[in-house]
């Protein structure tokens, strides 16, 4: 419980990375706000099962405390009044994660700009780049009050990879680069007030989404495997949230300030493991197995 006494603030929290970051700060220990637009008897555009109170139930079931919150990290006002609750509550934030996204309905694969939805695209960008600024603007203030603060912008992608990699969108490719160089921006400005900033990227995700896509449950996902080999070094949400629990546990974080980091990278300093006790790291597979042509293999890999 190495968290107890400190607030963290997932936004985005519904399912996916955000559900899986929620849960593991409150496995050790912390107060948890879980945000999104998805409530029971409220949900939002993706009309999808998960919500953000079943979410924070899932905190407090670990051993820490949630509070669901709706926001839409679009309206600023919203933030605003989340962030002034989070204050008159708990009277500080150690910890924002920044993984608001919404955007797995909008992109079109391999389509130029000129092909894609424009709509869409842009919806998108609204999604995956506004929303962390408006949240940042309004939370980071509370943040910085204490030394010690930690900002993790969850993107998809290593600053390294998506450097020399298309995202086969242009919309989508932005909408995560973008993310990357947030982090590196705002660790600029967060040091001189003690406080750390990060990008993190999970590997390949067994999302609720991802495990429905390919009609299986977590339970049996290695069957999804036969259709799609390279699934073989895919990780459970649980994995990147135990990096953001080890980021937010270690007393020497801010020698990470500015960098962009991975869930399987982490695993190797801090030696957590994923559920099933392996360490998949997918950012180093991906390059030297799946785009080398080489057979699916993930020995050496997890």
């Amino acid at each position: 419980m190495a968290l107890e006494g400190k607030v963290a603030l997932v936004a985005g929290g519904t399912r996916g990375a955000g559900r899986g970051i929620a849960v593991e700060l409150g496995a050790a220990g912390a107060t948890v706000y879980v945000t999104g637009r998805s409530t029971r008897g409220r949900p939002s555009e993706y009309a999808r099962p998960e919500t953000i109170e079943e979410t924070a139930e899932l905190v407090s079931a670990a051993g820490g405390k949630g509070i669901a919150v709706r926001v839409d990290h679009l309206v600023a006002d919203e933030v605003r009044e989340l962030v002034a609750r989070i204050r008159a509550e708990e009277g500080r934030l150690d910890i924002l994660v920044n993984d608001i996204w919404g955007g797995e309905t909008l992109f079109e694969w391999n389509k130029p700009v000129w092909g894609h939805d424009l709509q869409n695209g842009l919806r998108l960008l609204r999604l995956g780049i506004d929303t962390h600024l408006i949240t940042a603007h309004h939370a980071l203030p509370l943040m910085i009050e204490r030394p010690g603060g930690l900002l993790v912008e969850v993107t998809d992608g290593t600053a390294e990879y998506n450097a020399d990699h298309y995202r086969l969108s242009p919309f989508y490719d932005l909408a995560k680069v973008a993310v990357n160089r947030m982090a590196w921006a705002h660790a600029k400005d967060l040091a001189p007030h003690g406080a750390t900033s990060v990008s993190l990227t999970p590997g390949w995700l067994r999302s609720e989404m991802m495990l429905e896509a390919f009609g299986v449950a977590e339970e049996n996902w290695r069957d999804a495997t036969a259709e799609v080999p390279h699934f073989v070094i895919s990780e459970t949400p649980r994995f990147v949230g135990r990096a953001v629990a080890a980021l937010a546990c270690d007393p020497d974080r801010a020698r990470w300030n500015g960098q962009s980091l991975s869930s399987g990278g982490l695993a190797k300093v801090y030696g957590f493991t994923d559920l099933d006790g392996s360490r998949p790291d997918a950012w180093r597979y991906v390059p030297e197995v799946q785009e080398a042509g080489r057979p699916a293999d993930a020995t050496g890999y997890r």
